[in-house]
This record gives C-alpha cells, sequence and structure tokens, in this order.
C-alpha cells in the first residue's frame, strides 16, 4: 500500500481525498517510479472538475520526477535507481505511480530531481509553441500572457533566446517583477492590455499572440494581432472560450486561430526527447531558469489546486510526498 490523491468524481477541489491505495506493478514495458515530486498543472483541475471527460475514481498528475524502482521484463533503458521524469504519466498524484517506458525521460546528472519535476509539461509546452505550433523567428513581436506563470517565464526566456521582442501581461507588480526578471520587454496589466499592445506597436499589432488564460483575454489576444497573425490558444486559467462566430477571424484581418494540446507536440520518441534534451541541456547551461514558485506536501493537494486556479502563484507548483 502507499498514499496517493483519489479524484471519486467531479467537482470542486474539495473532492479531492488522500487516501491509502494498493501499489502498483509494473507491465512489461512499465516503469515503477518513487515520486520525487510531482507537478500541479491546469490540466489536473480541468479533469478534477469535469471540464475534461474522466472515468472516476481516479488518481490524478501527469507530470513528475523520481527514481526507478523496478523496471517491467521488456524494458531495456532504464533500470533501477535510474532518475527519470515525464510529463505523460498518469497518477502522478502518489508515492509511487506506473511509467510507460518510452514516455520516461531520463534526467542528466546535472539536473535537481525537482526541477526535472518541475521542467517537463511546462517546459515541453512553452517549447512546442515556440518551435513547432508558431516557429517564431528574430525580430518579430510576440503577446504572451500570464508571464508570471509556470509556462510564461519559460517561454518568456525561449523566445528572448530566439531575438523576439516579448510583451507580456500579468496582474501585480510582484509577478511584474518576476517576468521582467525573466527577459520580457514590456510588461502590462490586463486592464486595456490591447490598445497598450498597438501603442507598443506603432498601430501593428503583433505577430503571434500565446494565450493559455482563455476566456478573460481572447477578445483582446485577437484584437492585439496585426492581420494575417495567430491565435494559439493552449489553455483556459479564467475558463473555457465559449463558441464563437467565426468570421470574426475573417473580420479582424484574416486572422489565424489554433487549439494546440501536448500530446500532439509528442508523438514520436524523437520529438519527444529532442524537445526534453534540448530544456535540460538549457538548464544544465544556466540559460534557462526554472522557478519553482510553491510547494506542497502530497495531502495538500487540494489547496495547492485552489492555489493554482486562484492565480494565487507563480512558476511551478509541487507536490512532494
Amino acid at each position: 500500500m502507499h498514499k496517493a490523491i483519489v479524484v471519486p468524481q467531479a467537482g470542486g477541489p474539495g473532492v479531492l481525498r488522500y487516501e491509502e491505495v494498493d501499489l502498483p506493478v509494473p507491465g512489461p514495458n512499465e516503469l515503477l517510479v518513487k515520486v520525487a515530486a510531482a507537478g500541479v498543472n491546469f490540466i489536473d483541475t480541468y479533469q478534477r472538475s469535469g471540464v475534461y471527460k474522466m472515468d472516476y475514481p481516479f488518481i490524478p498528475g501527469s507530470e513528475a520526477a523520481g527514481t526507478v524502482v523496478s523496471a517491467g521484463l521488456e524494458v531495456a533503458a532504464f533500470r533501477e535507481g535510474d532518475h527519470v521524469a515525464t510529463a505523460e504519466g498518469g497518477g502522478a498524484y502518489s508515492e509511487y505511480m506506473l511509467l510507460d517506458a518510452d514516455k520516461a525521460l531520463p534526467v542528466p546528472p546535472g539536473v535537481d530531481i525537482k526541477v526535472a519535476a518541475a521542467l517537463p509539461l511546462q517546459g515541453i509546452t512553452a517549447h512546442y509553441l515556440c518551435n513547432s505550433t508558431y516557429p517564431v523567428q528574430s525580430g518579430e513581436t510576440v503577446l504572451t500572457h500570464a508571464g508570471a506563470g509556470g509556462v510564461g517565464l519559460l517561454l518568456i526566456q525561449l523566445l528572448k533566446a530566439k531575438g523576439a521582442t516579448v510583451i507580456t501581461t500579468v496582474s501585480s507588480d510582484e509577478k511584474a517583477e518576476l517576468a521582467a526578471g525573466a527577459g520580457a520587454d514590456h510588461v502590462l496589466r490586463y486592464d486595456g492590455f490591447a490598445d497598450r499592445v498597438r501603442e507598443l506597436t506603432n498601430g501593428r499589432g503583433v505577430d503571434v499572440v500565446f494565450d493559455g488564460v482563455g476566456k478573460a483575454t481572447f477578445d483582446g489576444s485577437l484584437a492585439s494581432l496585426h492581420p494575417r497573425g495567430m491565435m494559439v490558444l493552449f489553455g483556459g486559467a479564467s475558463g473555457q472560450v465559449p463558441p464563437f462566430d467565426i468570421q470574426r477571424l475573417n473580420a479582424l484581418g484574416s486572422l489565424y486561430l489554433t487549439r494546440p494540446t501536448i500530446r500532439d507536440y509528442l508523438r514520436s520518441a524523437e520529438e519527444r526527447q529532442w524537445r526534453a534534451r534540448e530544456l535540460f541541456e538549457m538548464v544544465e547551461a544556466g540559460t534557462l531558469d526554472v522557478r519553482i514558485g510553491a510547494t506542497y506536501t502530497l495531502a495538500e493537494a487540494a489547496q495547492a489546486q485552489e492555489d493554482l486556479e486562484g492565480r494565487k502563484t507563480t512558476g511551478k507548483v509541487l507536490l512532494v510526498p
């Protein structure tokens, strides 16, 4: 037996239960991992609340890092004692989790295990957004929301490494300082941000918007784009965007709109390893700072999700068994 967080039914953070569950046994191509830390992400809240359909009960969490305890008979790439991380696991809100060996990322010796837990999901998200969804080029101007959040702080750094001009939004002075420290060229508050973007770009608008806030920022994000610009809606921290008239894209300048998700940017072992390798190499080289903004015990998972949804956190939120 071991401790885990169980979601018995859809609902608010209060439905999360800290319980004893059976210790899982790895299948032929699986690893049993002792979890050092698990990432808390908005996708966890979407699954808990019923925004994403799930089979209840379930143990939440797709992101974690830890130590391999045992490996299935067909696993050749990992052995007991190896440090691994993942953005594609299941049941990470627990002391032990099963992980498909194909979805395990080897953690380099120079990367702290908690940093390794904080990086995969939001780091890979930031990586695919600016390298694949919209391959940002040097000299382009980008708007990204929630600049002090987990994705935001990493995305700002990746964008600056590409030579982009970065405009970001935040909700407080503390968050503004963090976003500026990550390299943002212009840090705005949410009120009236679209007008300020127009001012900063001499009326032109930005090339691309990366929007993980959703409902509260969607209209302003569209209004911030220049003709034929791209709107990348990758989350809904403020709520899901309701259906809208697609002719708005025409009226605002033949805009592009996409709603990516991480699974479609991890479609092969080569793609998975490429993204993880680049991120870990930047961490080792000291060119990518991974901010762990808050750490909670596993039993405090409900509070962690409540704080995340309430936008009370910065950087990465971790659960530590």
